[in-house]
């Protein structure tokens, strides 16, 4: 009989692309047989989340927390025992969530932040390949010097927000790889050690990057920690065991809820 498996709840639909390339990437690194090998998932695909580039770059936009919110609530009261959310600049409301559920939300800011210090070590300089709100907000700015790490953010601000526009608006173009082919060589220019993908529009477009540096997806560490998490691999449900990067640990925040990171 295979194990029971834990449910992930993802809060999706920032874009929804995006969602389903971190639902694919889940498939992919299953090792599978059959269906029931697979990972339970409930997907809000919310597509009507307020937009963080309105409320965080052009500053007149909807404030997303109190929708990510009550997403989480929902997701939770459908069944979901963790909670993922495949986009990094949505996780400057990951506090909106954890406060709303009782169910660990599996961050995917410290978990890339884990496994970028996996794969350099202490004093390296991290390339963060993603939306200009997050060098704005310093969204990885902490769990990055935790880890012992430097960000390093790059100066192509504008460049980058018109590849996360037109990947939204048209989808994968030759234009927008090659964009972001020389939004990563500007991170390898200016030092980065690594480059980390950090934007799921990016995400979308990284498989066809020439990587200068070591380059790796976000995406895909937070679809490696959802597979650990749902087959036991977590304090909950058995020994603290996480995925390929490194082993799963907990981490209080400042309101004492519980958040899960490699």
């Amino acid at each position: 009989m295979t194990p029971a498996k834990a449910t992930i709840g993802v809060l999706g639909g920032m874009g929804p692309q995006a969602t389903i390339l971190f639902m694919q990437k889940m498939v992919d690194i299953v090792p599978a047989d059959d269906d029931a090998d697979h990972i339970p998932l409930i997907v809000h695909n919310n597509t009507q989340v307020p937009s963080r580039i309105k409320a965080l770059i052009d500053g007149d936009g909807e404030d997303p927390g109190p929708v990510l919110a009550a997403m989480g609530r929902g997701l939770e009261d459908a069944g979901a025992e963790a909670l993922a959310m495949p986009c990094n600049t949505a996780h400057c409301y990951a506090d909106a969530i954890t406060d709303a559920v009782s169910v660990p939300f599996l961050n995917m800011v410290e978990l890339a932040a884990a496994k970028a210090r996996a794969l350099t070590g202490a004093g390296a300089r991290i390339g963060v390949l993603g939306s200009p709100a997050l060098a704005q907000t310093g969204v990885f700015q902490r769990p990055l010097e935790w880890a012992g790490l430097v960000p390093v953010h790059g100066q192509d601000a504008e460049e980058r927000l018109a590849i996360i526009r037109g990947v939204k608006k048209h989808g994968i173009s030759a234009d927008a790889v090659a964009a972001l082919q020389r939004a990563a060589d500007h991170l390898a220019e200016h030092g980065a050690d690594v480059v980390m993908v950090c934007c799921t529009e990016f995400s979308v477009l990284a498989q066809n990057l020439r990587a200068v540096n070591p380059l790796f997806d976000t995406l895909d560490a937070l679809a490696e920690a959802c597979v650990a998490y749902a087959r036991g691999h977590h304090p909950a449900r058995g020994a603290a065991r996480g995925s390929s990067a490194a082993s799963m640990q907990t981490k209080t925040d400042h309101q004492g809820k519980e958040q899960l990171q490699c």
